[in-house]
């Protein structure tokens, strides 16, 4: 089942609370994210972007994940 961008933000949120989430798109499979968040500083772009997957909850787990692709940016605040 196709997600809408605000779901997706939702659940970027209850990680992320503090943090800067843009979610775009509108086909609710292939998506764009971007995640400023200070719990980034010091980690690789791996870890930051493995954290920002973990908050997905398994959405994207598999061929039959809820969201196929997440094109993403992660960044520390300025």
């Amino acid at each position: 089942m196709p997600m809408q961008a605000s779901e997706i933000e939702d659940l970027l949120r209850s990680s992320f609370p503090n943090a800067q989430i843009v979610v775009e798109g509108n086909d609710g499979v292939h998506m764009a994210a971007m995640v400023v968040d200070e719990s980034f500083r010091g980690k690789n772009r791996v870890q930051q972007q493995r954290a920002v997957y973990a908050a997905l909850k398994g959405k994207m787990d598999g061929p039959d994940g809820d969201l196929h692709a997440l094109a993403l940016t992660t960044k520390v605040p300025e």
